[in-house]
């Protein structure tokens, strides 16, 4: 939404339905491998769907997107797959090797977080392959829990719910791929910008000068000039943007 604003508000709605979805991961955990009470998880699983795409709807209705409802929101997508995911794997379900690729990719994209603050940027903003992986991978664990019982609808979902969950696996790292070029040439143009404003590169200046660190005022690839409910870059004072918008579906 063109002219929406961040703010540093936390009693908003949005974050309120956010900090509700965060509450019912460990509900839908021990629905899963407790009773395992499939539907009942799959209930939980379903509201939890339809608060992420609500909350964003009220962020950019109300102008109410705020800093922490960029956290929250994608913790909360990250969470719930993390869940699903283990309660598929314990209960034998889908095999080990697909949680571990997918943990391996969020392991990797997260040990890249502290190089790219060293360069002065937050979190890159979530990018389409990310929203797709995500959305695919939401839409697989429902179906293979029904998979894992008998019948004609299980066998069905068995099938369209692993197609979903490969489709999902692939673009899950595809985005993570699309993420690591992006930080690498936005950790080139930083070194470019850096050694072109030291001092002895400029005509005439002395070579001794110490030469200044990263600037702050130098405007962010990353970050657009306005924000909206989508997933993007946020200002963070002075240090680059990290993601924003609520209601966004990757990671």
């Amino acid at each position: 939404m063109a002219g929406a604003v961040v703010s540093d508000r936390i009693w908003t709605v949005p974050n309120l339905l956010s900090m509700l979805r965060l509450l019912g991961v460990p509900l839908f955990l021990w629905l899963v491998l407790g009773p395992q009470a499939d539907w009942w998880a799959l209930l939980v699983l379903a509201l939890a769907g339809i608060s992420d795409w609500l909350d964003g709807k009220i962020a950019r209705a109300w102008n109410q997107t705020s800093r922490l409802g960029t956290v929250l929101d994608p913790l909360a997508d990250r969470l719930y797959i993390f869940a699903a995911l283990l309660g598929l794997v314990v209960r034998d379900i889908v095999p080990w090797w697909l949680m571990a690729i997918l943990v391996l990719r969020d392991v990797l994209i997260l040990g890249a977080l502290p190089l790219l603050r060293h360069f002065g940027y937050g979190p890159l903003p979530v990018n389409f392959a990310g929203k797709a992986a995500t959305l695919c991978l939401l839409y697989s664990f429902p179906l293979l829990f029904i998979a894992a019982h008998a019948s004609i609808v299980a066998d069905v979902a068995r099938i369209i719910g692993w197609a979903f969950a490969l489709w999902g696996t692939a673009l899950y790292w595809w985005a993570g791929l699309l993420y690591a070029v992006q930080g690498l040439r936005l950790m080139a143009q930083t070194r470019r910008d850096e050694g072109a404003d030291r001092p002895g590169i400029r005509g005439g200046a002395d070579d001794s000068d110490p030469a200044p660190g990263p600037r702050a005022d130098r405007p962010d690839p990353t970050a657009p000039e306005t924000v909206d409910g989508d997933p993007g870059a946020v200002p963070r004072g002075p240090e680059r943007p990290g993601r924003t918008g609520q209601g966004h579906t990757g990671p």
